[in-house]
């Protein structure tokens, strides 16, 4: 059993790369063999997290194979289940390894300018969380999820880091990659549909999530 708890309690709920990130870890720090990495996540999000209570993550050890090592955890509040997450381990091995080419035409990430400076135009209608603490750094290449509405796009292209320093353990990278993997997906969704987040009648919410990871 693991405890998590939230860095800002004036959220109205815990974010959902937060509690994915941290069950990784609980599922992560169960297993034995230092050889092994997480190679798949599969999760669902089944309550909203109260982001002033500690979550606490029970581990399931599912498999501990010769090749595979798989871990089942749940994340609880107030005796209920509020995230459910599959993770695959596996020794390293060669095989078969594929890669989109970069785009050559990219900006440079350092000349983009970060979140809150691209985000200044709304800060009024961000309130609060304009100027919260971001442990991932953000540069949007086109335009910002604000400033869409009518622009249609099958996709954006965003750069991503960590804010800050990160120690050499492979397992806190992974975490913070799938924190980080929350961040963008849902505005990436209106796109299609010439949508932002400023436009009335939207909700938005995750539900379910997985990732693959093909190398540590």
């Amino acid at each position: 059993m693991f405890r998590g708890r939230s860095t800002d309690e004036s959220m109205q709920r815990v974010f959902g790369g937060q509690v994915a990130g941290q069950a990784l870890v609980a599922a992560a720090r169960t297993v034995d063999e230092p050889d092994r990495s997480v190679h798949s996540l599969h999760a669902y999000f089944l309550r909203p997290g109260d982001p002033t209570k500690p979550i606490l993550y029970d581990v399931d050890r599912l498999r501990d194979g010769r090749s595979f090592t798989t871990r089942r955890v749940m994340a609880i509040q107030h005796g209920r289940a509020i995230f459910n997450l599959h993770a695959s381990f596996h020794i390293g091995e060669t095989g078969l390894d594929f890669q989109e080419l970069m785009p050559p035409d990219l900006p440079d990430p350092d000349g983009l300018p970060d979140w809150k400076t691209r985000m200044e135009p709304h800060r009024e209608a961000l309130g609060p969380s304009w100027d919260r603490p971001r442990p991932i750094d953000i540069r949007y290449i086109r335009d910002d999820p604000m400033s869409r509405a009518g622009v249609t796009a099958s996709g954006q292209q965003v750069w991503l880091r960590a804010a800050g320093s990160l120690p050499d353990d492979d397992v806190v990278h992974a975490c913070v990659v799938t924190y980080a993997s929350d961040m963008t997906l849902l505005d990436t969704t209106l796109l299609p549909f010439g949508l932002g987040w400023n436009d009335t009648g939207i909700q938005m919410a995750s539900l379910d999530h997985a990732m693959w990871f093909h190398r540590p």
